[in-house]
């Protein structure tokens, strides 16, 4: 066979261009896969580019506002400045050591909770008599030498996860009652459950915070006041409850029904049935849901400005309505804030996974 045969019947080459398109293909899957991947790391790298030019190359370290004027990066003197201002809110200048005990206290305190080998009843005590206590303490003062802080002076970070943690701590019992009662056999307990359920499921967060620091104190008796602080805090616990106690009972429902009739076979009682094998299986089968709610609540708590309460992310708002920063440091004042949501709520996320990793290699 002549050279000129064989070449004839060579199989085509693919043309240099489509040669390499086809090696990418190895690594990312088909063509069009690749197009788009290639395409993904293009901006990520442009955008990762003009980042890094605005967080550092640009940006203006020292000085004050009339320094950030005209400068192309960010104005990291704004942040510097107006930092305790953020995270502390109206809260004494020379006090604000006590707020940030308080949150490294409820930080230390909820990481040692999370590890299932400490989970017990005794935990559960030390919370209600130590720590929820020595919290309020810090905040409040009035004993044991601390100057009394109004609870309208609180305000920032604490504040933000003071609400957030409290409520839904306090809602996720009641929301769990009141999934049990909306599948109760007994009519009345039902009706009651179903209709709390739905009334607060129907109306907005911010409804229910203007009820309850507007409208309550109008069916007061003359001279009776609820602190302002105390009527968002239940606000949150009850509209939490409710949106709690329908991801419950969705857990409840997957629960097969023959768990239910082997534990009456064995002898126990309802509240035992319930205890000991329907809400442990339920619970588990809810993680994912239950904390994508708790991120939304804990992201919600930034509602409660509209009653007078200043949380984080108002603060943030008011330093950067500052005259002496006013559009100068917008963006860097919402960088701060999100970066903060950003955080909490990624960690909430990661430890959702793993809770639903242990209790699937414990309980399998």
């Amino acid at each position: 066979m002549t050279d000129v045969q064989a070449l004839a019947l060579a199989p085509p080459q693919p043309a240099p261009s489509a040669a390499r398109l086809g090696k990418l293909s190895a690594y990312f899957g088909t063509p069009g896969n690749t197009i788009i991947s290639i395409a993904s790391i293009v901006a990520i790298v442009f955008v990762a580019k003009l980042a890094i030019g605005w967080l550092f190359i640009d940006a203006v370290f020292s000085g004050n506002g009339e320094a950030c004027k005209g400068v192309g990066g960010a104005c990291w003197p704004f942040v510097a400045q107006k930092l305790r201002y953020m995270l502390f809110g109206f809260y004494p200048y020379d006090e604000q050591w006590r707020p940030l005990s308080a949150l490294l206290l409820l930080f230390g305190a909820c990481l040692f909770s999370m590890m299932p080998r400490f989970w017990s009843r005794g935990l559960l005590i030390a919370w209600i008599v130590v720590i929820l206590p020595v919290l309020y303490i810090l905040m409040a003062g009035g004993v044991f030498g601390l100057t009394p802080v109004a609870t309208s002076n609180w305000g920032g970070l604490p504040l933000s996860f003071m609400l957030s943690f409290v409520g839904l701590t306090l809602a996720l019992p009641l929301g769990i009652v009141l999934a049990l009662a909306r599948a109760s056999n007994l009519p009345a307990i039902r009706v009651l459950a179903v209709g709390f359920i739905e009334i607060v499921r129907g109306v907005p967060l911010i409804s229910i915070l203007f009820m309850a620091t507007v409208m309550l104190p109008l069916f007061m008796p003359d001279g009776v006041t609820i602190d302002k602080l105390l009527r968002a805090q239940v606000a949150i616990i009850l509209f939490a409850s409710a949106y709690i106690a329908e991801i419950v009972r969705g857990g409840l429902q997957d629960v097969p029904a023959g768990q239910v009739e082997a534990g009456k076979s064995l002898g126990l009682h309802y509240w035992q049935v319930m205890r000991k094998i329907v809400l442990p299986q339920a619970l588990k089968k809810v993680i994912p849901p239950m904390v994508g709610l708790f991120i939304g609540f804990f992201q919600d708590t930034t509602l409660v400005t509209i009653v007078g309460l200043v949380d984080f992310l108002d603060t943030v708002r008011s330093a950067i309505r500052d005259p002496g920063w006013q559009g100068i440091a917008v963006l860097e004042g919402y960088l701060v804030a999100a970066a903060v949501y950003f955080t909490f709520s990624a960690l909430m996320g990661a430890y959702s996974r793993f809770l639903e990793k242990h209790f699937r290699t414990t309980h399998a």
